[in-house]
C-alpha cells in the first residue's frame, strides 16, 4: 500500500496548509464546505502525483492503453472511496477528530456528480475502479454534463424534474485542460481533391465548437495506480458577444452563440422525440467520440510516432453500448483524411482496435438515426459509414440460403436509418453480452445473423461491481465484521469472501451479522425520516426494489403485491403478514409516461397505506426520491429482500442484484439476467425464484394464447380487484386515477406478463417472508449470499476483458 502521509501529524500539517491555500484562513475560522473542499483538493493533489508516476511507468514499459468510451460515468462521491483505496481513511479520520472535525460530516458535503444515471454509468465507474486496481492503463472517456439527467422531486405523488446543480460549489476533483481542447465541426459540405494519386477529403462551412477536457483522477486500491476519467465540455470556439444586442436589451441574444455551444453538454439524454433533440443527441455523441479519438491518437503519437499500424498493439478502444458507435467511422476519417492512410490499412487498424459491449436484447432499444438528420449534421462521417456499408454488402456471401434477409438484418443503412448496433458490430473485433442468458439471447435472437456470420466475435462477460465501494465503503459495520473474521485480504481479492462460509454454523457470529443489518436499517430509517418525513420501523423486513423505472423491470408487479396484501388485510384482520417496509427508489425518463405513472401509483398507494391505522403495524410503503450513488450506499446495506422481478429474458444483467446480494439481501426474483448466476453461486435454497422462465415467455408469446382479460376474469377476487382499484378512486386522492396503466394491461394485453406472474410472485413473497421468523437461518442465508458474491467483483470482470478482449 503506497503511503501518501507519513503519519497523522503529517496529514494535519498538509491539511492545514490546504485550508489556508484555499480560503486564506486558519482551520478554526473555516466552515464545513471549505474544510471538505480543502480535504478533497489535498487528496486529489496526492492522487495526481501518483498519476504522473503511473503515466511515466505506462510510457516507459510501453503498456497497452485501454480507452473506455461511455456516455455515462456514474462515479458517485469520491472522497471516502479514495481514502479507502489509498489506505489512509483511519489516519485522516483521526487527524480530523484531533482538529475537532468529523470525516463523515465532511464527506456529506460532496455532491453526487451528475455524469450518469443508471446501471450503464455505474458499471463504467466500477470498471474504471477495477482497471486501476489491476494495474491496467485504463482511461474513461465521456461527457461533462452541467446538469446531468435531472434531480427528481416527488410532488403530489408524481415525479417532478428539476435541474441538478451539482457544480454550484465547483468540483474539487477535476482539472480543466484547455491546452488539450479539440475543435469539433458540425454540418458543412465535403470537398474532395486528388493529391499524390489518391483522393483526400475535408469538410468546409462547418459550425464549430470547442470540446474542452476535464480530468478526474481514478485511484486504484493500494494506491499504486492512478488513471483518469476525461470528460468533455462543449464551449464556443471564440467569444461572439453581441454588444449591440445587449445594449438593445436583448440579453439572451447577446450571448446566444455561447448558449448554443454549451447546450451540447448541458443535459444527459436530451429528449430526442423532435428534430432539435435528435440533433443535440447526435452532437453530444459525436463530440465525446471525436474529441476522445483525437486525444488518444495524440498520446499514441507522442509514444510511438506516426506508426499507425502499431495502434491495435498498444491501444484498445472499448465502446460501452451504442452511444460511442461512431468510434469506428471517426477513427477511419482521421486516419485517412488527416494521417494519409488508405482505406484498407485504416480499416485493418479500426477493426483490430475497437470492441463493443451490447447492453440490451430489445430491438426497439438499439439506437437508430434518420439518415437525413445524420448526413446533414455529420456529412463526412456519413460518407464513411455509407462506404463501410457498401463494402460490407458487396462482400456479403450470396451463396447461402436466405442471404437477402440476413443482409437486410445486418446492414448498417436500411429503411432510411443508420443502425448503430450494426455499425458497432461490424467495426469491432469483439462483441460481448453482460450475463450468460443475455449473451445467449444475443446469439439466438437479437444479433443472431451476425453470430451466424462471425461466431468468433461473440463472448460473454458477466457484469461486476466494485466490492470496495458497495461493501467496504457503503457498509462499514459489516465490513469490519468480515475483516475481523477473515482478514482484510478480501479488499484486494473478493474471492476471499468465500472464507465466510466457515462461519455459517456459528450462532454468535450470525447474531453479529443480524446486529450489523439492524444498525444499517436504523441508519436508513433516519435518512428516510430526514428526506421524506416518513417514519419506518427497523423491526420490519426491508423489502427493496431500487433501479431505473421501466415496464419490463416490473415495479408495477411489486406495487400490485402491496395493493393485494393491503386488500387482504382489510378483508381479514387475522390475515398474517410479516411486518414489512416496501422500499422503492429510481427515476423514470422524463418522456416515459408509463414509468412515471408507475411512480405516481406507488406514491399514491403509499399515501393511502401509510395513513391507514388498520394496517400500519404490518406494512409501510416508502419511496426514496432522487436515487443516486450516495443514497444507494445507504439502501443496499439495509435491504433484506432484493426485488429482481423483471420479465424473464428482458434484463441484460442487472447490477443492483449483485450489490444487494453482497450486502446480505436474499434475492426474490425471476430467472433473468445475472439472477441466474446468483442462483448458481449461492444455491436456489438461499434465494426465492418465481414466475415464467425465458423459454416459457417466448413460447407464450409465440402461441398467441396469452389473454389479459381472461386472467382478469379468472381471478376477480385478488388480481381483478387490484386492477379495478386503478380506476375506482381507491388510490386517487393525491392526484387522480390510473386509467393509462389499466388500459396498458388489459387493452395492451399485458406485454410484460405482470398479471401472468402475479400469483406466483405473491406466493413466493409470502413463503420468503414467513421464513423471516427464524432469524438465525435468515442470517445464515444472508451470510451465505455475501460469501458467494465475490465472483461478482468487477475486478474479475475486468481481468476477463483484459485477457480475452483487450489483450492488455
Amino acid at each position: 500500500m503506497k503511503q501518501i502521509f507519513e503519519s497523522k501529524e503529517d496529514f494535519i500539517e498538509g491539511y492545514k496548509a490546504s485550508i489556508m491555500s484555499l480560503s486564506g484562513k486558519p482551520f478554526e475560522n473555516t466552515g464545513d464546505l471549505d474544510r471538505f473542499t480543502a480535504l478533497a483538493k489535498l487528496i486529489a493533489g496526492k492522487a495526481r502525483a501518483i498519476q504522473t508516476e503511473t503515466e511515466t511507468r505506462v510510457s516507459s514499459e510501453k503498456q497497452k492503453r485501454v480507452y473506455y468510451f461511455s456516455i455515462e460515468f456514474l462515479i458517485g462521491r469520491l472522497l471516502d472511496n479514495y481514502l479507502l483505496n489509498l489506505g489512509v481513511r483511519d489516519v485522516v479520520k483521526e487527524g480530523l477528530a484531533d482538529l475537532g472535525a468529523d470525516l463523515d460530516e465532511l464527506c456529506a458535503y460532496e455532491p453526487d456528480p451528475a455524469l450518469g444515471n443508471g446501471g450503464l454509468g455505474r458499471l463504467a465507474a466500477c470498471f474504471l475502479d477495477s482497471m486501476a486496481h489491476e494495474g491496467i492503463a485504463g482511461y474513461g472517456n465521456g461527457m461533462r454534463y452541467r446538469y446531468g439527467l435531472f434531480k427528481q422531486e416527488i410532488v403530489n405523488g408524481a415525479q417532478h424534474e428539476t435541474t441538478d446543480e451539482w457544480l454550484s460549489h465547483g468540483y474539487p476533483w477535476e482539472v480543466r485542460r484547455p491546452d488539450r481542447a479539440v475543435r469539433i465541426g458540425f454540418g458543412g459540405h465535403v470537398v474532395g481533391e486528388e493529391r499524390d494519386g489518391h483522393m483526400v477529403y475535408h469538410t468546409e462551412g462547418t459550425q464549430d465548437v470547442l470540446a474542452v477536457p476535464y480530468d478526474i483522477p481514478v485511484v486504484g486500491y493500494g494506491g499504486e495506480t492512478v488513471n483518469k476519467l476525461r470528460v468533455w465540455s462543449a464551449e464556443p470556439v471564440e467569444e461572439q458577444f453581441d454588444l449591440d444586442a445587449f445594449n438593445r436589451g436583448d440579453y439572451a441574444g447577446a450571448d446566444a452563440h455561447r448558449a448554443e455551444a454549451e447546450a451540447i453538454s448541458a443535459i444527459l439524454y436530451p429528449n430526442d422525440a423532435g428534430e432539435h433533440g435528435r440533433l443535440l443527441r447526435l452532437k453530444q455523441e459525436y463530440l465525446f467520440v471525436s474529441a476522445g479519438i483525437y486525444s488518444l491518437l495524440d498520446t499514441f503519437e507522442n509514444d510511438f510516432g506516426a506508426h499507425w499500424e502499431l495502434l491495435p498493439r498498444y491501444v484498445a478502444i472499448h465502446t460501452n453500448d451504442t452511444h460511442p458507435a461512431m468510434c469506428g467511422p471517426e477513427l477511419m476519417r482521421i486516419l485517412m483524411d488527416e494521417k494519409g492512410l488508405e482505406w484498407d490499412e485504416a480499416w485493418e487498424i479500426v477493426t483490430n482496435t475497437i470492441s463493443y459491449t451490447n447492453h440490451t436484447i430489445l430491438p426497439e432499444a438499439l439506437e437508430k438515426w434518420p439518415i437525413s438528420t445524420f448526413s446533414k449534421l455529420l456529412p463526412r462521417v456519413y460518407q464513411i459509414i455509407d462506404e463501410i456499408n457498401r463494402r460490407y454488402s458487396a462482400a456479403f456471401d450470396r451463396t447461402a440460403d436466405d442471404w437477402q434477409n440476413r443482409l437486410r438484418a445486418t446492414a448498417i443503412l436500411w429503411d432510411g436509418e443508420v443502425r448503430m448496433a450494426n455499425l458497432s458490430v461490424i467495426c469491432s473485433h469483439s462483441v460481448n453480452g453482460v450475463a450468460q442468458i443475455h449473451t445467449d439471447i444475443l446469439k439466438a435472437e437479437t444479433l443472431k445473423d451476425f453470430y451466424a456470420l462471425t461466431p468468433e466475435k461473440f463472448n460473454n462477460k458477466t457484469n461486476g461491481i466494485s466490492h470496495r465501494r458497495f461493501l467496504a465503503e457503503a457498509n462499514p459495520t459489516y465490513a469490519k465484521l468480515i475483516s475481523e473474521a477473515i482478514g482484510t485480504g478480501w479488499l484486494d481479492d473478493a474471492s476471499e469472501l468465500e472464507k465466510l462460509s466457515a462461519f455459517e454454523g456459528d450462532p454468535a457470529f450470525l447474531e453479529r451479522v443480524g446486529a450489523s443489518k439492524r444498525a444499517n436499517k436504523e441508519r436508513l430509517a433516519r435518512y428516510v425520516k430526514q428526506e421524506t418525513g416518513l417514519v419506518i420501523d427497523p423491526n420490519s423486513i426491508f423489502d427493496v426494489q431500487v433501479k431505473r423505472f421501466h415496464a419490463y423491470k416490473r415495479q408495477l408487479l411489486n406495487i400490485f403485491k402491496v395493493m393485494d396484501i393491503y386488500n387482504r388485510r382489510l378483508a381479514d384482520p387475522n390475515f398474517r403478514v410479516a411486518p414489512t417496509t416496501f422500499i422503492f427508489s429510481g427515476k423514470a425518463a422524463s418522456s416515459y409516461t408509463f414509468a412515471k405513472e408507475t411512480i405516481r401509483l406507488i406514491n399514491s398507494v403509499a399515501d393511502v397505506v401509510n395513513n391507514d391505522p388498520r394496517v400500519n403495524e404490518v406494512m409501510k410503503v416508502c419511496f426514496i426520491p432522487n436515487f443516486r450513488v450516495s443514497n444507494a450506499q445507504l439502501i443496499y446495506p439495509a435491504a433484506e429482500i432484493s426485488e429482481q422481478i423483471s420479465t424473464a429474458g428482458m434484463e441484460a444483467s442487472g447490477t443492483s442484484n449483485m450489490k444487494l446480494m453482497m450486502n446480505g439481501a436474499i434475492t426474490l426474483g425471476t430467472m433473468d439476467g445475472a439472477n441466474i448466476e446468483i442462483v448458481n453461486l449461492a444455491g436456489a435454497e438461499n434465494e426465492k425464484i418465481f414466475g415464467l422462465t425465458a423459454p416459457e415467455v417466448d413460447e407464450l408469446r409465440a402461441s398467441g394464447m396469452h389473454f389479459a382479460w381472461d386472467m382478469y376474469n379468472s381471478d376477480r377476487d385478488r388480481l381483478g380487484r387490484v386492477i379495478d382499484e386503478l380506476t375506482d378512486n381507491t388510490f386517487a386522492r393525491l392526484s387522480g386515477d390510473f386509467e393509462s396503466i389499466h388500459n396498458e394491461l388489459l387493452n395492451g394485453n399485458d406485454h410484460d406478463f405482470v398479471m401472468k406472474d402475479f400469483r406466483s410472485y405473491v406466493d413466493a413473497w409470502e413463503e420468503l417472508t414467513t421464513s423471516y421468523s427464524d432469524r438465525a437461518d435468515w442470517n445464515r442465508r444472508a451470510l451465505h449470499n455475501t460469501a458467494s458474491s465475490g465472483w461478482f467483483s468487477s475486478d474479475r470482470t475486468i481481468r476477463s476483458y483484459r485477457d480475452e478482449i483487450w489483450h492488455a
